[in-house]
């Protein structure tokens, strides 16, 4: 795979100029997929029937930790689950970290039994993120069999609390960690060839409380109900118009309150999601949501027939924030997964979304989210599922990219 430093101002260039496909350690660890295809797509398979919703991941964390411990490579965990492995480069103060998430979007009850369909595997979580995290293994069991030395320290880390109310907090604490060190991030999401994700979406999560006092529903009707409120204050706010540039979206995802239909609620909560291209327009979203809900609240209060009865409150909660940030276009990182991808015959366009990369992006370290090959649907359905052909392309694409940027060590005598 020839790295085309030319193209990069001389500070940003990957550490290797020689093609790094002729080195027979780098074959050797390219082979290795195509020996090892049905251990990893049976590895997947195990690791999708451990439940790992976001905050409880710990029997999954425990399962990727024995597989990386498998090869004598030092693996840890710390203290919010994180599991990290090291491949110690000859450059010990800097490192690059690969990593895959290991939440799944489901909570904890969900069935996630994986079926069959030929090649094709179906459960909820399989895709995103059972593929990311069997090739997080996959890679890292092709290096270590190879015997690939790098120049800089590979950090091989299963991560928690990508999804939802997570926040990208493994992420988070990830690079609290090493920051110091890390030269880029490359995030293991998904499936496919096809994207790479070199800009981080911004985007913010949001929860509206309203309060009451609470009544039944024929002896205390007239008095303020919670649900009302957050009605009137809903359905102002999904009204509010967003700017279809810079993109703009908003979704009203999770509404719950009330223990009985014939109960007037003490309280109702909602959850909304809200994402832009801009930080600008998604402080307007966030502004108009909590004006919105202001005089849903005050809509139901000067309603109320009954006032003596009590009143509303109301609060709204930042439950999570997820920065913005961009890859320079002069990347080393870009390069060298440019250069996989002419070595593979691959073409990948470049994407906006909300990753874990947003967490380094924001820092101002370079950082990718790609998926690792094959193909996938469904993602964040009961109906999610997997086919792993092209698998193979997708694996090594991983490991020309990661080893573009961490570098070789040279060879004893050399």
């Amino acid at each position: 795979m020839p790295i085309r430093s030319s193209v990069l101002p001389h500070a940003a260039r990957p550490f290797t100029s020689f093609s790094l496909a002729d080195q027979p350690q780098v074959r050797a660890a390219l082979d290795w997929f195509a020996k090892n295809l049905p251990w990893i797509n049976d590895e997947q398979a195990r690791l999708t029937e451990i439940p790992a919703p976001s905050f409880q991941e710990e029997r999954r964390a425990a399962a990727v930790k024995a597989l990386l411990a498998a090869e004598g490579m030092p693996v840890h965990g710390d203290k919010l689950g994180n599991v990290i492995a090291e491949l110690r480069g000859s450059n010990d103060k800097e490192c690059i970290l690969l990593t895959a998430h290991l939440d799944t979007v489901f909570p904890a009850g969900t069935d996630v039994t994986v079926h069959r369909d030929g090649e094709r595997l179906l459960a909820p979580g399989i895709s995103d993120n059972g593929t990311g995290l069997a090739a997080l293994v996959a890679v890292a069991r092709a290096l270590h069999a190879a015997k690939i030395k790098p120049q800089r320290t590979i950090l091989f880390a299963a991560n928690v609390g990508e999804e939802g109310e997570g926040n990208l907090r493994g992420m988070r604490a990830l690079i609290d960690s090493y920051r110091n060190r890390i030269r880029a991030v490359i995030v293991l999401d998904g499936s496919g060839t096809d994207h790479v994700t070199t800009k981080a979406l911004a985007s913010r999560r949001l929860e509206v409380i309203i309060s009451g006092p609470g009544g039944h529903s024929w002896s205390d009707f007239g008095m303020v109900n919670p649900i009302n409120a957050l009605v009137r204050g809903s359905q102002r706010f999904i009204n509010t118009r967003v700017p279809i540039s810079p993109r703009t979206t908003f979704n009203l995802g999770q509404v719950e309150g009330g223990t009985s239909v014939n109960s007037i609620p003490h309280d109702a909560t909602l959850k909304v999601d809200l994402r832009s291209e801009s930080e600008e327009e998604l402080g307007r979203l966030e502004n108009a949501l909590r004006e919105c809900m202001a005089a849903g609240v005050k809509d139901e209060m000067d309603n109320a027939r009954d006032r003596s009865k009590g009143k509303l409150e109301w609060k709204v909660n930042v439950i999570g924030s997820r920065p913005g940030g961009e890859l320079p276009a002069d990347s080393a990182l870009l390069a060298s997964l440019r250069a996989a991808d002419d070595f593979l015959g691959n073409q990948s366009r470049i994407e906006r979304s909300s990753t874990d990369a947003n967490i380094p992006l924001s820092l101002g370290i370079d950082a990718i989210s790609i998926g690792a090959g094959g193909n996938g649907g469904g993602a964040h359905s009961l109906q999610e599922w997997y086919d792993p052909v092209g698998r193979e392309m997708g694996l090594r694409r991983v490991v020309l990219t990661l080893l573009g940027v961490s570098g070789l060590a040279p060879e004893k005598g050399h």
